[in-house]
């Protein structure tokens, strides 16, 4: 098999990057070739805090195993990624989001259950439902019911204090710089990912009702239900209405039920994601913030600053 020509992205929280000798040990040991080291320009809002170096490697097809690039990059705590000229150089026109635990960093059925005194109780159920241990529609019927009068005063409260993820304003800056269309396609409420998405300036937001009656929540789930099978779906449908194909769109999320959706994009990325999700998927962010999504764009990922 011939040698290809193909990119490590390292992403660092910080502004110098830690030691690569583990990294350049791992190439040396597959008769991997490093072609050269470059800097990667990162965000100017964020250049106090990240670090991102693209190296180009000559290797066969499959002399380098990505599981591996990553738990190095675990050991440092920083993310390596591999990619291909091919995916790397793709021009991507959709950009499709979870939001809970992705965009934002919380999950917002948690906290209202926090305020409606069942937070223990539903977060034990979240947990297992994105590791993918317990149906995610049965989870969610549960969660919700749970809920059952709660003041609506409570939505407006937590809308303002929503914790955004880092390097998301400047991703969605980028993206849209780049005619890349951005889609919240997410398991929780539509209350809260309109105002994510306005907030993110994307294009727009798929999610679930939340049942009220009398300023209260009803406990009842609104159907049918954002699920893993919707997810793709929806990405699928709007990979149709934009008349592109699969492989020109981008999946990004944390859970279980995001799985069928990052299998389908032609750049799945597992961001800050359960074990299920890290195993299954090619793409892993786990150490930076979703500005880290840039490096994966290539020639295309100039920096709107």
């Amino acid at each position: 098999m011939t040698d290809s020509a193909m990119t490590i992205v390292v992403a660092a929280p910080k502004r110098t990057m830690p030691s690569l000798s583990p990294l350049e040990t791992y190439l040396a040991e597959t008769g991997a070739a490093i072609v050269s080291r470059d800097s990667c320009p990162v965000p100017t809002t964020l250049d106090d805090r990240r670090s991102c170096q693209l190296w180009r490697i000559s290797a066969s097809e499959n002399q380098l195993s990505r599981s591996r690039l990553a738990a190095i990059g675990d050991e440092q705590k920083i993310d390596i990624n591999l990619q291909s000229s091919e995916q790397r150089l793709r021009a991507y026109r959709l950009a499709v989001f979870d939001m809970d635990s992705t965009l934002i960093e919380c999950e917002v059925i948690d906290l209202l259950a926090e305020r409606a005194g069942v937070g223990e109780q539903v977060a034990a159920i979240t947990e297992r439902a994105m590791r993918g241990e317990i149906d995610f529609d049965q989870s969610f019927i549960e969660r919700v019911g749970l809920l059952s009068g709660l003041s609506s005063a409570v939505l407006d409260e937590l809308l303002s204090s929503l914790p955004f993820v880092e390097g998301g304003r400047e991703l969605m800056l980028s993206l849209r710089s780049l005619g890349i269309k951005t889609v919240i396609v997410s398991g929780g409420f539509d209350f809260f990912a309109s105002h994510v998405a306005a907030v993110l300036g994307m294009d727009g937001y798929l999610a679930n009702t939340l049942a009220i009656a009398d300023d209260k929540l009803t406990g009842e789930a609104v159907f049918p239900i954002v699920n893993a099978d919707t997810k793709r779906e929806r990405l699928l449908s709007l990979v149709g209405e934009l008349g592109v194909t699969a492989e020109e769109s981008i999946a990004v999320g944390d859970g279980a039920n995001d799985l069928k959706m990052l299998s389908a994009a032609g750049l799945g990325v597992a961001f800050h994601a359960k074990p299920i999700v890290r195993a299954q998927a090619d793409y892993r962010v786990s150490h930076t913030g979703l500005d880290s999504l840039l490096y994966f764009l290539g020639h295309r990922g100039e920096l709107a600053q």
